[in-house]
């Protein structure tokens, strides 16, 4: 906090409506600080010298930034990989007369695919085990 209290002179631009341009870099510099002080919205604006609405949308701006990269954040952490191994049964001296696919899930359970039909039919209970109950 006891940076935003050092005189800092800058030529600030104004928008047609003679509005205050406050560089992104600022605005970020300013919220930052914020979070820190532990001062109420109210307390820091009047300090910052901002209008309390002002600075009420730059927060609220922010958290929605922030709820929308932790909402990607969530969908890729969902993702989850699975081995498979492909074993192949040989008869005596023969070629192979069976390929399957084997999968072993978390708790013991095991699929095995004699078909690529079967695939998508994993694929949807693979999908529907990972939901909550």
């Amino acid at each position: 906090m006891t940076d935003m209290l050092k005189t800092e002179v800058a030529v600030l631009k104004t928008d047609e409506a003679g509005r205050v341009r406050t560089p992104a870099g600022r605005r970020e510099h300013l919220l930052n600080e914020y979070e820190r002080s532990g001062l109420s919205g109210q307390k820091f604006a009047a300090l910052a010298g901002i209008k309390y609405q002002t600075f009420a949308g730059w927060t609220r701006q922010r958290r929605l930034r922030r709820q929308g990269a932790a909402s990607e954040v969530k969908s890729v952490d969902s993702v989850r990989w699975l081995e498979a191994v492909v074993e192949q049964a040989r008869e005596a001296g023969g070629p192979a007369s069976h390929v399957s696919l084997v999968l072993q899930l978390p708790g013991g359970a095991r699929v095995e695919l004699a078909d690529e039909k079967q695939a998508v039919l994993a694929a949807a209970l693979l999908r529907a085990l990972t939901k909550p109950c």
